[in-house]
């Protein structure tokens, strides 16, 4: 009798329609699964902002423990919300073909202000990264906190006084819920991985490792290797102002990085372009760099001292 891969997944509309997607290619594959659904942490508690909550890995705990403890044989995850060091026990199994990168605003009405640097408005985030690029873009506006899955948070937009909140695309595009009232932030570097979707299964497992690494997709592994290497190498979280982007031209990684006082009131970038066979240790290399600046890395340091 063949094994029946148990896939963990968070209960949301977008984290079901991840796990789903692996489902499907199992099951072209001839590999019968089920989901099964686990709540995390990060779905428990909807009003703490995540900046405050100050926890790595708040969206993939529960997950890991139902891994280590074998109530399922993988788990799917928005890759921008795992860790850069895996729990202990856990590999990561496959990366998928990235979908958008892009952040985007969801405006309720009049969208000028985004064409006006010294504009007045209130926008709705709990990322810090979306917090420290919008108010260094913006500084005259206001943020307020928003938490809770897309659904959650696309339905409070016309519930209150905000002009504006920031989602990645890549969510509401994968379960039709775009709207036609929002825009692509072509300016806002994304977090790492964003766009992303990962299986991760437990190191012993040599099955699902197997069966779930037919679905990896190399030059997205690549990518969001760099943008990870930078992160980990910054000591970062997804609770930090840090974002990254790589991406493939040719046979050329074209690499981007940022750090920003969470204020948005300084921002240093960094960009790099290697070919890809030479981009092995580029988002550490590029980070190591960014700290050459003694600015950039008296913000490290402060967001290092914070977290401990």
């Amino acid at each position: 009798m063949k094994q029946i891969i148990k896939i963990g997944t968070r209960e949301s509309q977008l984290a079901v329609w991840q796990a789903s997607q692996v489902q499907t290619f199992l099951k072209k594959n001839g590999i019968a699964s089920e989901l099964i659904y686990i709540k995390s942490e990060g779905d428990v508690d909807l009003v703490t902002p995540l900046y405050e909550l100050g926890v790595q890995g708040i969206f993939t705990k529960s997950l890991d423990a139902a891994l280590i403890n074998k109530r399922i044989d993988i788990a799917v995850h928005s890759f921008k919300d795992v860790p850069t060091k895996l729990a202990d026990g856990i590999q990561q199994a496959a990366v998928l073909k990235r979908a958008s990168f892009k952040d985007i605003i969801v405006y309720k009405n009049d969208p000028s202000f985004l064409n006006d640097k010294n504009s007045t408005a209130v926008i709705a985030t709990s990322s810090t990264r979306r917090i420290a690029q919008w108010l260094n873009r913006y500084p005259n506006h206001t943020i307020e906190n928003l938490r809770g899955n897309v659904n959650t948070r696309l339905s409070k937009v016309n519930e209150n006084i905000w002009n504006g909140t920031i989602f990645a695309a890549a969510g509401l595009e994968r379960i039709g819920l775009r709207p036609e009232n929002s825009a692509d932030l072509d300016w806002m570097l994304p977090a790492p991985a964003q766009g992303a979707i990962t299986i991760v299964c437990r190191n012993d497992d040599k099955y699902s490792f197997e069966i779930s690494n037919e679905f990896n997709d190399y030059h997205t592994e690549i990518c969001t290797k760099i943008e990870r290497d930078f992160l980990r190498t910054l000591l970062g979280g997804c609770s930090t102002p840090i974002s990254a982007l790589a991406i493939t031209e040719n046979d050329k990684i074209i690499f981007k990085g940022n750090i920003c006082s969470v204020d948005g009131i300084k921002s240093f970038k960094i960009e790099k372009e290697v070919n890809i066979k030479d981009s092995e240790g580029l988002g550490a290399l590029a980070a190591n760099e960014l700290l050459q600046n003694e600015e950039a890395l008296n913000i490290i340091t402060n967001i290092r001292s914070a977290k401990k």
